[in-house]
C-alpha cells in the first residue's frame, strides 16, 4: 500500500498554546498513528523571522517547539520531526519556484494582504515571499513526475480554537487570548474567569463573542450534547458561567497535565532531543534532495 505523505509545521514564536494543540498537534497525532500516512512534522523557523524576533532566545524557541511536539506524543519512530532551516533544500526550491511567479501576483495574494495588516511596519521581502516558501515546504516532500500533485488540507475537530477575548482565533500575539500548555489549574481558572460573558440567558444563543467561545470549548472538551444542554439553559433558566468555567478549567488541565509531566522528563534528556533533531533533518533531507534534483533536472540545471 502506498502511503500518503503529510507535512505540517508550527512557527517558532514561543511555547505552544491550547490552540496549537487542539488545532494542529492533535491532528498530527491522529495521522501519525494512521498506517495510511507517512508524516513529517517541522518547526517552521524560517517562517518565524519575517516579523521582529529576539535572536538571543530564538534557538530556545525552536527547541521549545520540538520539546512540545515530543511532550504531546509525536514519536520520532513514527514521524519525521525536523527543523525547517536544517533542510536547506526548502529555500533552494522556493527560489526556483520564484522564477515562475510575478511580483504582481504575489502582491495580490490574500495571505500577503493579511500579513501586511498585522504588521504593516515590517513589510519586508520575506513577508511577501512567505507563500512561495510555504509551497516549497509542502511540495518538496511530494512525489514529482511531470507536475506536482495538488496537496489537500487536513482539518481536525478543533481546527478553529477561539480566542479567550471572544474575538478571532486563539493567538500568542494577542494578550489574554490564549491558554499555554504549561499553565497550571489556577492559571487556567483565572484566564477563563476573564472571558467576557452576559447575564446568562436570552432569546437566541450568541454566535460570536465570549459566550460563543465558551460554548465552543464546551463542545471540544465535553461534547456536542453538553453544548446543547448549555444552549437550552441559555434560552431557558439561564447559564451559571462560574460553574461552566470551573468544569472547563478542570477538563482542560486534565488534558494538558500529562504533556507537562512528559516535558519535564524530556528537559532532563537534552542528548535525546539533540538526537531527534539531527536524525529528523537527515531523514527529511533524503526525501527533499530527491525532489529538488528532479526539479533541477527539468529546469535544465542537471
Amino acid at each position: 500500500m502506498t502511503k500518503k505523505r503529510v507535512l505540517s509545521g508550527i512557527r517558532a514564536t514561543g511555547r505552544l498554546h491550547l490552540g496549537n494543540y487542539l488545532g494542529a498537534v492533535k491532528g498530527m497525532l491522529a495521522l501519525q498513528n494512521n498506517p495510511s500516512y507517512e508524516t513529517l512534522y517541522m518547526v517552521a523557523d524560517l517562517h518565524s523571522i519575517n516579523t521582529p524576533y529576539d535572536t538571543k532566545s530564538f534557538q530556545d524557541s525552536v527547541r521549545g517547539v520540538v520539546l512540545d511536539y515530543l511532550s504531546a506524543g509525536l514519536d520520532p519512530e513514527k514521524s519525521i520531526i525536523f527543523v525547517q532551516s536544517h533542510v536547506p533544500e526548502h529555500v533552494e526550491l522556493s527560489y526556483l519556484f520564484s522564477t515562475v511567479l510575478t511580483v504582481a501576483r504575489m502582491l495580490h495574494l490574500p495571505t500577503y494582504k493579511d500579513k501586511l495588516k498585522e504588521n504593516s511596519e515590517n513589510a519586508n521581502m520575506a513577508m511577501l515571499y512567505y507563500p512561495v516558501l510555504m509551497a516549497s515546504d509542502i511540495l518538496i516532500y511530494e512525489k514529482y513526475d511531470t507536475d506536482f500533485p495538488e496537496p489537500g488540507q487536513f482539518k481536525t475537530e478543533g481546527h478553529h480554537v477561539p480566542s479567550l477575548t471572544g474575538e478571532g482565533k486563539m493567538s500568542k500575539s494577542v494578550e489574554g487570548s490564549y491558554i499555554n500548555l504549561t499553565d497550571n489549574l489556577e492559571t487556567i481558572k483565572d484566564k477563563l474567569a476573564r472571558v467576557p460573558t452576559d447575564t446568562g440567558c436570552g432569546t437566541s444563543v450568541p454566535e460570536e463573542g465570549g459566550v460563543a467561545a465558551l460554548l465552543t470549548f464546551v463542545e471540544l472538551f465535553q461534547g456536542s450534547n453538553k453544548r446543547k444542554e448549555y444552549e437550552n439553559l441559555y434560552l431557558g433558566d439561564g447559564v451559571k458561567y462560574s460553574e461552566l468555567k470551573e468544569n472547563l478549567a478542570e477538563l482542560i488541565f486534565k488534558e494538558i497535565e500529562p504533556i507537562q509531566k512528559r516535558r519535564r522528563e524530556l528537559e532532563s534528556k537534552p542528548e535525546y532531543v539533540d538526537k531527534v533533531i539531527k536524525e529528523g533533518a537527515g531523514k527529511a533531507t533524503k526525501i527533499a534532495s530527491e525532489t529538488l534534483r528532479e526539479v533541477k533536472q527539468k529546469m535544465g540545471f542537471i
